[in-house]
């Protein structure tokens, strides 16, 4: 099976989650062909407020100046992919840390002038995971593209994790995130969600920030992916890797 595992930065800041994660993933790798693409937002602002650098947002997204550019490319592509790869290698895998700038792995466009240098996913290309994993590797992929006039982009990780799942052709994208999964409009947490019902809460209001991003990446996955599933689910709880490829009914799955 391909799978592509994301992880939201909040379950990495912790060493004990870290390693526990890491764990998983490399079980899960010994028999399947696995990518892992990561977040970092929490550990990007408490670096900022640490260098005096005010965060700003438009809808949600970070304005990214060159000053934060320069912190994204340290914290994302610098510490925290660091962090995971070396947890990764203590579980026993052979993981290799990326962004989207390696390769041409994903090329980004400008989303907004507002927005400084936050981009959006245009392109994928895959071929450098299928050497990686070819080869016994493990992609460990940083939320930051490029483009082919060298230029660098802040991008969401969960739309990162979509470009990537969809050029990878995965079977199974996972999004491993600090709630149990897409909640309804009373607060239930939904088992199964389809592509449509999915638009819905977008449209209403009910899925916004983090959960709206997570939302339209799935239907990226699914729009383009083709065979994808998606499943967004809780990230803290142990053995949810395994449990979810056995086709346990845990947080919520995405289908077309």
């Amino acid at each position: 099976m391909r799978l592509l595992v994301k992880i939201g930065g909040t379950l990495l800041d912790a060493l004990e989650s870290r390693a526990r994660l890491a764990c998983e993933i490399a079980e899960l790798s010994r028999a399947n062909e696995v990518v892992v693409v990561h977040g970092g937002g929490k550990q990007m602002t408490r670096f900022l407020e640490k260098n005096g650098v005010e965060s700003r947002f438009v809808n949600g997204l970070r304005v990214t100046t060159p000053e934060v550019l320069d912190a994204v490319l340290k914290v994302f592509a610098g510490t925290v992919n660091a962090e995971l790869v070396s947890a990764l290698r203590a579980a026993g895998t052979k993981p290799v840390g990326l962004t989207g700038i390696d390769a041409g792995l994903v090329d980004a466009e400008p989303l907004n002038p507002e927005l400084g240098h936050v981009g959006k996913p245009a392109h994928s290309d895959p071929r450098l995971l299928h050497v990686l994993i070819r080869e016994g590797y493990l992609p460990v992929v940083a939320c930051v593209a490029g483009d082919a006039r060298g230029g660098m982009y802040n991008v969401n990780g969960d739309q990162m994790a979509a470009a990537c799942a969809a050029a990878f052709e995965v079977d199974k994208l996972i999004f491993l995130t600090d709630v149990e999964g897409v909640r309804d409009g009373s607060g239930e947490t939904l088992a199964t969600l389809s592509a449509a019902a999915a638009r819905k809460l977008i449209e209403s209001g009910l899925a916004s920030g983090g959960m709206q991003a997570k939302l339209e990446a799935a239907l990226i996955a699914i729009n383009h992916g083709g065979k994808a599933e998606v499943v967004i689910a809780p990230g803290s709880h142990s053995g949810i890797l395994r449990q979810l490829i056995a086709g346990m009914p845990i947080g919520t799955r995405v289908v077309s």
